[in-house]
């Protein structure tokens, strides 16, 4: 192929052609020349990215990637400019209220607020707002719809302006899925073309995403990741993606999965191996022979899980599978060729026979993957199938006809884009619940069941292939096409359980396909959950208990008496083919998709009009944050006092819930008070446009506990010097009316689980300038500077429990922002209680120069409206027109 020369680049261009249409790409063979062959797939899409975006600064970009071939690891830093962004409504909620009153900000300022516009195209799908209150019944899908509207219709009224005011925010309403199984199925392209002065040039589709499973879309070849709301709405609005060339953690795959062994028994053996071997902040990149064997359906469930194993990213690069899946999707041959040629070309096409170099390697054995679960408490905590009670301490006692047994499966959900977005995971459920129904079995009656795929198109492959009747049969119809009980929105146990509950013997249990299984996750009176596939999740759901050896006890017994193992029930692969063979349909996507753009629900909802947004002062669900200011905090100065301290596993979810808001809670109580019914509260992720609430439900979960008071309730602290035990919330306002800055100190993973920005915002808003840790998890780390606070890790060898932090104890934080740089020691003394000081080696959790401006400016909304107001001062000069108010 020639060279493109046509115009003096500093960075070289090939052209290629496919179809007879000539094309330009960035020529990375010349950039690394050999070397490139060595280097990773995901750095080569970060390489070609960088040199396409940022010619200018190639010759440091260049040196920086042969740098790290020689190292394998690199401090370098490299932009990185994704060309869309991926949000969902309970992240992009959040954002959109900042954005709306950053709107406000620069009008009352004087500026025009439409110098607040997306720079890049963002998709917002409406999937996290899916409750399971009806189920088991053939209305259940519409009438959760109508309830999700009734509940939701303020904030998705929001999303409606923000789609209207500012062009390139595109909605995907309720009922059309999963934000990743909408990305997989719709809007990934592998390869996108931009019309120059010269030609087409192509490059690599790459995305961010404001959800921690974005990386699922890896599986087709689409290298994206997970990040903070905070850090999303920088890049919405030209903030640069400044990252470290990541180290890059290999897995080797060999062999081929054995039959009756599923994708979710390989992602799990995956996180468990990767959890061990420790990847926070990696990159993880799978090759060798066992890849090719693997379809995209199989590769999306492995990669949807990055966020547990604890990566940045699992990425499978493109080959003929990633052709074969958006064949089957609708896509047409002119594309897919477009995607051979170029890949090809661009040096991106999978070589299953190539050993890159990696920072770090692991061996996975495709042949020796075993059925599998992973629980009671983390998705990394993998069992064999059969070991579920084992997992109990102390152990489940017998079952008895008096009561609901002990370890009772109360609910079974095959939910989220995790599994259900591989079509022979669902199929092989719909096919165990076909050889159930034949034999008369069905789950026992404490059982809550339901099924929400993640896409619409999934119900036509069922219908189609004549297995929603028999899922229906077992309880398993269709509940909604979102994340439902996956996200924690599982609607209410039922009756016979919730009277079980205070039973002294009795810990009941969820059974979901899902990702996360963290205490109270899935439902607050839940503290043990297990992950497993789609057909193992209906086996349980028979069994009605984890009390068992699901591959070799009875899982049901007929009427006739006979007892029926998992074994006479669990579809070969050759079912699975032939039925997949008889659901698939092409057109399936275009006819769903198109028929979830138009419900009713969502045309006739009535959104406000507008470059700014109209507030209501009475709402309980959209609130101006006080946050949202052109100027950030000060640099805190004196002793610190440290508001809570924390174990290890400390998740999201504890910092800030997603969950029901109980009625006699803090944040429930606020709403009745406000005029909100008692009896529909709704969920905390529907609430995110309220500070007031959110604010009031930080750190509740009653497994946050402080280590300050380990025998009250969550959310209560010491305020000093007073000595009184007050809630979280009143404590904060004591200590600013004081001008007393706060820490958090916490053990190991600090923040890992969901994205959410409010368990940063939350913290900031009570007034902690610093988080004290032994170790913080990627994107809260990031949504931490994106508020202004300051993450710190402690030495390794030195866990918080040893430290004895007592309420009187205060931390000296007089540091200077100006001295600060990426990883960084930062010295903080502890002044005890009882005298003396102690002092502390920390090291400053900063990743690249971007996040010390950060910090410094406050946050990422200070960093992004301080840049506007002086761009519209300069405009205003020129045109005194502009910036009207």
């Amino acid at each position: 192929m020639q060279l493109d020369q046509s115009t003096p680049r500093t960075v070289r261009r090939r052209r290629f052609e496919v179809d007879g249409r000539s094309y330009a790409c960035i020529d990375l063979r010349h950039a690394l020349g050999a070397d490139l062959l060595r280097l990773p797939h995901v750095l080569r899409i970060l390489l070609e990215n960088a040199l396409r975006n940022s010619a200018g600064e190639a010759q440091r970009i260049i040196p920086a990637f042969k740098a790290w071939l020689s190292a394998r690891t690199s401090v370098a830093e490299i932009p990185f400019l994704p060309n869309r962004l991926m949000m969902h409504d309970t992240t992009c909620g959040p954002a959109l209220v900042d954005i709306a009153a950053m709107r406000d900000v620069l009008a009352e300022h004087g500026r025009d607020p439409d110098l607040l516009m997306p720079r890049i195209g963002v998709d917002v799908s409406t999937d996290h707002s899916s409750g399971v209150d009806f189920h088991a019944r053939p209305d259940a899908l519409q009438l959760n719809l109508e309830k999700e509207f009734e509940r939701n219709a303020e904030r998705y009224r929001l999303m409606k302006w923000a789609s209207a005011a500012m062009p390139g925010i595109h909605v995907h309403p309720p009922g059309s899925g999963i934000m990743h199984t909408i990305n997989l199925e719709r809007l990934s392209r592998l390869v996108v073309t931009t019309q120059e002065a010269d030609g087409l040039l192509a490059y690599p589709d790459t995305l961010l995403g404001t959800d921690s499973h974005t990386p699922m879309v890896n599986g087709l070849g689409v290298l994206g990741w997970g990040v903070g709301g905070l850090e999303a709405e920088g890049a919405l609005f030209g903030v640069p993606v400044i990252l470290r060339i990541p180290e890059v953690v290999g897995v080797r795959l060999t062999g081929r999965l054995r039959e009756g062994v599923t994708a979710t028994d390989l992602a799990l053996t995956v996180t468990e191996r990767l959890r061990k071997l420790g990847v926070s902040g990696s990159f993880v990149e799978f090759f060798g022979p066992g890849v090719s064997t693997l379809a995209v359906g199989e590769r999306a469930a492995v990669a949807n899980m990055a966020p547990e194993y604890g990566a940045s990213t699992g990425y499978f690069p493109i080959d003929e599978a990633s052709c074969d899946y958006l064949r089957g999707v609708g896509r047409d041959e002119a594309e897919l060729n477009l995607i051979r040629g170029f890949a090809r070309e661009a040096d991106l096409w999978f070589d299953p026979d190539a050993e890159p170099d990696f920072t770090r390697g692991l061996d996975i054995a495709l042949d020796r993957i075993e059925p599998s679960v992973a629980g009671p408490r983390r998705p990394q905590d993998r069992l064999p199938a059969g070991e579920t009670a084992a997992a109990f301490t102390p152990a489940l006692e017998p079952a008895s006809a008096a009561q609901l047994p002990d370890g009772a499966v109360v609910i079974a959900a095959i939910t989220s884009c995790t599994n259900t977005s591989d079509p022979r995971l669902i199929v092989a459920a719909g096919l165990l619940a076909r050889k159930a129904r034949a034999l008369g079995l069905k789950p026992p009656a404490w059982v809550k069941t339901s099924l929400a795929p993640g896409s619409p198109t999934a119900e036509r492959m069922l219908r189609r292939a004549g297995l929603m009747a028999d899922l229906e049969a077992m309880g398993f119809g269709i509940v909604g096409y979102g994340c439902t009980t996956c996200i924690g929105n599982s609607g209410a146990l039922l009756p016979q359980v919730q009277q079980a509950l205070s039973a002294k013997d009795f810990r009941p249990v969820a059974v979901l396909s899902g990702n996360r299984n963290f205490p109270g996750r899935v439902h607050p009176d839940l503290e043990y959950g297990f992950l497993a596939s789609p057909p193992l999740v209906v086996a349980f759901a028979l069994a009605g208990t984890v009390n068992i050896d699901i591959m070799q006890d009875p899982v049901g017994v007929t009427s006739e008496g006979a007892e029926i193992r998992l074994s006479a029930l669990w579809p070969s692969g050759a079912e699975i083919d032939a039925a997949l063979a008889l659901g698939a349909d092409r057109r399936d996507y275009d006819a769903a998709y198109g028929e979830a753009a138009v419900r009713p629900l969502w045309l006739d909802l009535q959104a406000p009009t507008g470059p700014r947004f109209p507030w209501d002062e009475r709402s309980t669900y959209l609130r101006r944050p006080p946050f949202v200011r052109a100027s950030g905090a000060l640099p805190p100065r004196g002793p610190a006092r440290p508001l809570l301290v924390l174990g290890d596993d400390i998740t999201t979810d504890h910092i800030s819930p997603a969950n029901q808001i109980g009625s006699d809670s803090p944040a429930g109580r606020y709403i009745v008070a406000a005029g909100g019914d008692p009896g529909n509260l709704n969920v905390f992720a529907s609430r995110r446009g309220n500070f007031e609430v959110m604010l009031r439900g930080a750190f509740s979960n009653r497994l946050a506990v402080n280590q300050l008071l380990p025998a009250a309730p969550a959310g209560l602290t010491r305020h000093m010097p007073s000595g009184e035990i007050v809630s979280l919330t009143d404590a904060a306002e004591r200590y600013r009316q004081e001008g007393v800055p706060l820490v958090v100190v916490a053990g190991e993973r600090y923040g890992m689980g969901s994205s959410r920005d409010w368990a940063a915002k939350a913290a900031a808003l009570l007034g902690v300038r610093a988080i004290i840790a032994a170790s913080i998890e990627r994107i809260h780390r990031s949504n931490l500077i994106g508020m202004g606070i300051l993450p710190l890790l402690l030495p390794a060898d030195l866990h918080p429990s040893a430290l004895g932090i007592v309420t009187g104890d205060r931390f000296q934080l007089d540091w200077d922002f100006d001295r600060l740089s990426p990883r960084c020691g930062v010295a903080v003394s502890i002044l005890r209680e009882e005298g003396g000081i102690e002092t502390l080696a920390l090291t400053a959790a900063i990743e690249t120069s971007l996040e010390v401006e950060l910090l410094k400016a406050g946050g990422i909304i200070p960093h992004v409206l301080s840049g506007l107001l002086a761009q519209g001062l300069l405009a205003q000069t020129d045109d005194p027109r502009k910036g009207a108010a």
